[in-house]
């Protein structure tokens, strides 16, 4: 049985939640740019829960700007899919499914580009949302009569255009537009293309004018894991429980968030945040952003080589480490919480952390520690290093959880073998990949300078902007343990002597 509207009655509820048939007469209120599972497992989410409660009521039409593959699934399940959502939330498992009803439709820009703009006109139509990767955001020479135009800023900025003149520019029809895709001020980066190509396309100022005082373009953070579609076995002992077939199942962490930067009014258009504390709309985006920079991802990033040395292929193994669980964990709460370069309360930093670890812990998620030490080194300058010279200031001493993850990177990049200008490390008997943009630089290094290695890599303003050996006892610090990382064996060995320093 394959998951519709027509075979809803037949799913057993008790264990996936159903979406009552009212709700799939709610008008069409949001055009979504992307298909994606990053779109599906947010914003969609929270859409369909307001509308469960009755708070938002409007549905989403999907538009499929790209030629590859079809609506094929969305058609056959009448814009249905199951969300499975695992994870760890305050200590506790939570595993639960909800069949989602968000989507009315999903339509292709290259096929029905005339009833995309007959949707321009919907006089319901109020939110724009969009996830077209981060080179979707980008100013190419775009015709917006063309059927449709090649560049997801111009296909929007043809649905604006069309709205105006469908409604003489009424300033009560401009749309909230929030991008969700990953780069920093990407409502303004929007913005910025957009009136770019008004004027390549020589639209009047009058629209011109309505576009820039009667649209709201917000800057959005967005910040959950979404895998997707299970593997194969998985997914068909998914669908052997829930007693349905579903190709458009997708997987999601139970921790979300949807940043969006806003005012009173924005809130007032997007009022699905109401049914959600995961949707936070707020004048000020930065603090969120801060938050994960430095406690997810500056976490990520110093343990990552620590972590992969001591054996631990992936996240959750580490964090069932009792040693190196307490390394993160005091890492994130005492070194990086206090020395975040932003206005922050302890009561933020602590939630925020309490809700990283409980993402580090989901055993749902095989997040594999050396991926994330790709980019290594432009990781550490960009998320760590602000809060490394922040933590001297504010206390004048070395932060030794700092200093070790720096160590652990030294040892990390020290190549064995290279082919085709690819560096290899070695580590638990294995060779892997340094995949960085540095590598090649500090093979250099290691080369030139083994017996002094901490000194010339922690000295290389080409690497920092500045040399850290100015750091008073950062060098001698980070040298006492980069001496102890012979061995994955030694590695354990200095985590757990270190162990009593690190629990809280």
């Amino acid at each position: 049985m394959i998951l519709n509207i027509k075979n809803l009655s037949s799913i057993n509820a008790d264990n996936v939640e159903i979406p009552q048939s009212s709700l799939f007469n709610l008008p069409e209120k949001v055009l979504q740019f992307g298909t994606g599972v990053l779109l599906r497992g947010l914003p969609d989410f929270f859409i369909d829960k307001a509308n469960r409660q009755g708070v938002f009521n409007g549905r989403v039409v999907v538009v499929k700007s790209t030629d590859y593959g079809t609506t094929k699934d969305f058609d056959d399940q009448d814009g249905l899919y199951t969300l499975s959502i695992n994870g760890i939330e305050n200590g506790n498992a939570v595993a639960k499914n909800i069949i989602s009803s968000a989507i009315s439709r999903v339509l292709t820009a290259s096929t029905q580009w005339q009833q995309i703009l007959d949707l321009a006109v919907n006089k319901d139509l109020e939110i724009v949302i969009s996830n077209t990767t981060e080179v979707g955001i980008v100013l190419t020479e775009d015709n917006i009569t063309s059927t449709p135009p090649l560049s997801f800023p111009g296909k929007l900025l043809a649905v604006l255009h069309h709205r105006f003149l469908a409604f003489n520019g009424a300033a009560d029809k401009g749309l909230v537009i929030v991008p969700t895709e990953l780069i920093v001020d990407n409502g303004t980066k929007l913005t910025e293309v957009l009136f770019e190509l008004a004027k390549q396309n020589n639209l009047s100022d009058d629209f011109i004018n309505w576009l820039k005082n009667h649209n709201e373009i917000c800057n959005s953070l967005v910040d959950c894991i979404v895998p997707g579609k299970p593997a194969k076995e998985e997914l068909e002992d998914i669908e052997s429980e829930l007693g349905y077939k579903d190709d458009l199942l997708v997987m999601s962490e139970v921790y979300r968030l949807w940043a969006i930067q806003g005012n009173e009014k924005t809130k007032e258009k997007l009022s699905f945040a109401k049914a959600d504390k995961g949707v936070v709309i707020t004048p000020d985006i930065d603090l969120h952003r801060e938050l994960k920079l430095r406690l997810l991802n500056g976490t990520h990033t110093l343990s990552c080589g620590l972590a992969f040395l001591a054996g631990c292929d992936t996240v959750k193994s580490a964090m069932d480490d009792e040693a190196i669980e307490a390394y993160v964990a005091n890492l994130m709460r005492n070194e990086i919480a206090p020395a975040i370069p932003y206005q922050v309360t302890e009561e933020q930093t602590t939630e925020f952390a309490t809700n990283v670890l409980d993402r580090f812990k989901n055993p749902y998620i095989n997040h594999q520690w050396l991926s994330i030490t790709a980019n290594y080194s432009s990781k550490l300058k960009m998320r760590v290093l602000p809060v490394l010279l922040n933590y001297v200031q504010q206390f004048n001493k070395v932060p030794e959880l700092i200093a070790m993850g720096f160590a652990a990177y030294i040892r990390f990049m020290k190549p064995v073998s290279d082919t085709d200008n690819k560096f290899f490390g070695e580590a638990n008997g294995q060779q892997y990949h340094i995949n960085d943009t540095k590598a090649s630089h500090l093979a250099q290094l290691w080369k030139n300078n083994a017996d002094n290695i901490v000194v010339a890599v922690l000295g290389d303003v080409s690497l920092w902007g500045k040399s850290l050996t100015e750091i008073p006892e950062f060098s001698q610090c980070v040298e006492k343990h980069l001496k102890s990382m012979d061995s994955p064996q030694v590695i354990k060995e200095i985590i757990t002597k270190n162990k009593s320093s690190l629990v809280s």
